[in-house]
């Protein structure tokens, strides 16, 4: 049986306030675009990002890429009207920002209920307070329409007081934290953005880091990021080449019954097997991607 999965390889924040950008994201080859209403957008232009935003929306013309809105906390001045403009308006996800609780999760996905919005709409949050990580096992069972945790790094660091360090090291408890309450509760996990946009090789060292952690892709906040964190975040040919061997292996008439057996020297298990069958649906869907 073949496991149908969504690729999440990279997410790019647009900002909703430039007309521009909006329109270029079309043409941009991330799984994901977040069209940006809330850090992105100046308080002066938060009523005509929404509108450009819901605008773009509508219009529609991004190809397989999905999209998420990130709106304003509910908190701030244009929290509820960002929430319903959304609820209605076709996109894929709704993010939203500093969610520290599942009873805020909860009463968001009350917000859009009551907003109209399709069952297909699904809630999106950023993983970036110090609440957010005392309630990670909470968060990630709240429910509803409750589909994606988003690391929010940057404020993270700055709430602990921390330092960006190549390495990450303040960070790895946290996103652990995050990546656990997304896997327990059937979530998606997308890693935070990398600052360094000339850093090529600081980009390529974070993705590598985010994939063998378990993340499903990476925000990002400019477009020459996505070709290299796709790469990061797609299963490479060896690996592709390796899965479609362990299937193949494990299909064989004197192998159906067994549990475990030895491929190449070395003991592979049933549960091998799941994890092949998800690298090589993932393989083909991206391999099946057009614009």
């Amino acid at each position: 049986m073949t496991t149908v999965l969504t690729p999440r390889r990279s997410a790019l924040y647009m900002p909703g306030s430039n007309a521009r950008a909006l329109e270029k994201a079309r043409s941009i080859p991330a799984d994901a675009l977040i069209l940006d209403l809330e850090d992105a957008v100046a308080p002066e232009a938060k009523d005509i990002a929404r509108k450009q935003v819901v605008e773009a929306v509508a219009a529609k013309g991004f190809g397989y890429r999905e999209i998420a809105v990130r709106v304003n906390a509910l908190t701030t001045p244009w929290g509820a009207d960002d929430i319903r403009a959304v609820a209605k308006s076709g996109a894929a996800a709704m993010l939203v920002p500093k969610v520290g609780s599942a009873e805020e999760a909860a009463e968001l996905s009350t917000a859009l209920d009551e907003a109209g919005a399709p069952e297909s709409l699904k809630l999106w949050i950023m993983f970036e307070t110090p609440q957010a990580v005392l309630n990670a096992s909470t968060i990630g069972a709240a429910g509803g329409r409750l589909a994606c945790l988003v690391a929010g790094t940057n404020d993270l660091v700055k709430e602990f007081r921390g330092l960006h360090t190549p390495g990450r090291e303040g960070l790895l408890p946290m996103l652990t934290l995050l990546l656990a309450a997304a896997r327990a509760n059937g979530l998606a996990a997308l890693d935070g953005v990398y600052n360094d946009i000339q850093n090529a090789e600081g980009l390529a060292a974070v993705c590598a880091q985010g994939r063998a952690l378990g993340f499903d892709g990476k925000t990002l906040i400019h477009p020459s990021q996505v070709e290299p964190c796709n790469a990061a975040f797609s299963p490479g040919e060896a690996e592709v080449t390796d899965a479609r061997k362990i299937i193949a292996a494990f299909d064989l008439p004197e192998n159906r019954a067994k549990g475990a057996i030895s491929l190449d020297g070395r003991m592979v298990e049933r549960l091998h097997v799941v994890i092949a069958r998800q690298v090589v649906a993932m393989s083909d869907t991206i391999a099946a991607r057009t614009t």
